[in-house]
């Protein structure tokens, strides 16, 4: 059983405790039935959602869009605003968030469909945009599945990664680690790099109440973009996946990551309370 307490680009790959997609699968099990109620209101707002979606221009109806992680389509309702239903798709391996998809009256006309975000079941240069909010985090390798962002998008295609950053106060750091990947700002940057991408931007955001204060990381805190500059696959190539599904799991090694992830998960969402529990208590203007 490994856990990373930092994660380097240069090392092999160690994977946080709800960091396999076995276990993302049975997190989101239990995590679907209120997910809309008290995870996204909590971590990642509408306003959050919006800023997030300038920096992919949708600017055209027509447009493509693939909404990779999409999950309940809290994301690709934001899409949807700007881009006809019928040419966004939303994909993600858990069929108990996407079954809240199908139920949002925006989405009624988008295909929903379940698959891998670190192998896509789309043709390559098909997409004009590529968005994934909330779901790096649980991917155990984001390299390869940035990499196939690039590999789906059409030339001039773009790409908006919107995910966790990592925090620097101690304790915070422990939860972190074992629950799910938080990179930091630098690693987006060279994944996006190293796939390929070009124009590579990255925007804060984050909950009005935690006034800007990153120390304690954020579960949703960067938007990053990047542009396809040429056709075809990424120029980076790519070994073998880091998890393979067709392996069989100790059951006692599947519960005990399954476990403490979750209960790390559940102290890390307790940030987010005590934060806004000091907006309401600091004055404005003062350091919280």
């Amino acid at each position: 059983l490994s856990l990373s307490l930092s994660l380097s680009l240069s090392q092999p790959i160690q994977l946080r405790f709800i960091q396999h997609k076995k276990e993302a699968l049975w997190f989101y099990r239990i995590v679907s039935i209120f997910y809309d109620t008290l995870a996204n209101p909590q971590q990642y707002t509408e306003e959050m959602r919006e800023e997030a979606l300038e920096t992919l221009d949708l600017y055209d109806q027509n447009l493509t869009v693939v909404d990779i992680g999409g999950g309940t389509g809290f994301t690709t309702c934001g899409v949807a605003k700007h881009v006809d239903a019928k040419n966004v798709t939303i994909l993600d391996q858990s069929p108990h968030q996407l079954a809240k998809a199908k139920e949002k009256e925006p989405l009624k006309h988008c295909t929903i469909i379940e698959g891998d975000a670190e192998d896509l079941p789309f043709p390559t240069d098909y997409a004009d945009r590529y968005v994934s909010a909330g779901s790096i985090e649980y991917w155990p390798d984001p390299q390869r599945g940035i990499t196939e962002a690039y590999r789906v998008l059409k030339p001039s295609g773009k790409a908006c990664m919107i995910g966790p950053v990592y925090p620097t106060y101690w304790l915070s750091c422990f939860f972190a680690d074992m629950w799910m990947l938080f990179p930091k700002e630098e690693e987006y940057i060279e994944w996006f790099e190293r796939a390929g991408f070009k124009e590579i931007q990255l925007k804060r955001i984050g909950p009005n109440w935690f006034r800007g204060v990153r120390r304690h990381g954020l579960i949703i805190g960067c938007a990053v973009t990047g542009v396809k500059p040429v056709p075809g696959d990424s120029p980076l190539q790519m070994g073998p996946k880091v998890e393979d599904l067709k392996k069989s799991v100790s059951p006692f090694l599947f519960f005990l990551r399954f476990l403490v992830g979750t209960m790390a998960g559940i102290c890390y969402v307790h940030i987010s309370t005590y934060m806004w529990i000091k907006d309401l208590i600091v004055p404005k203007g003062m350091p919280i």
